[in-house]
């Protein structure tokens, strides 16, 4: 009896619009973060920029979202990535949305 091996060889790789979704959701979530982290540090008070902030955020997380979308439509890549880049970006703007909505009604 032999040792059966199996080995299997393949071209995939991980699309560039993916990764570079992943990277917008994660530097908008870390900016949203620390946006809200010094607002609460200063007592609730928001600075302009904090709101530019999360304005450029909300840009870049659905520039992102429709990367990872695109990315995961794409045949013979890895999709670790597109989920990834779909999840953090989705992720980003709901906590935006979530932040606009508590300002309007003073949740």
């Amino acid at each position: 009896m032999g040792i059966k091996k199996n080995y299997i060889f393949t071209n995939k790789r991980y699309s560039e619009k993916s990764i570079m979704s992943t990277i917008l959701g994660l530097i908008s979530l870390g900016a949203i973060f620390a946006a809200v982290y010094f607002t609460f540090l200063a007592g609730g008070e928001a600075m302009v920029g904090y709101g530019v902030t999360a304005l450029l955020s909300a840009v870049f997380s659905i520039v992102g979202l429709v990367l990872g979308i695109m990315s995961r439509m794409e045949k013979d890549k890895f999709y670790l990535f597109s989920y990834i880049g779909i999840v953090t970006n989705f992720l980003a703007v709901l906590s935006i949305g979530y932040i606009v909505y508590a300002g309007a009604y003073g949740i």
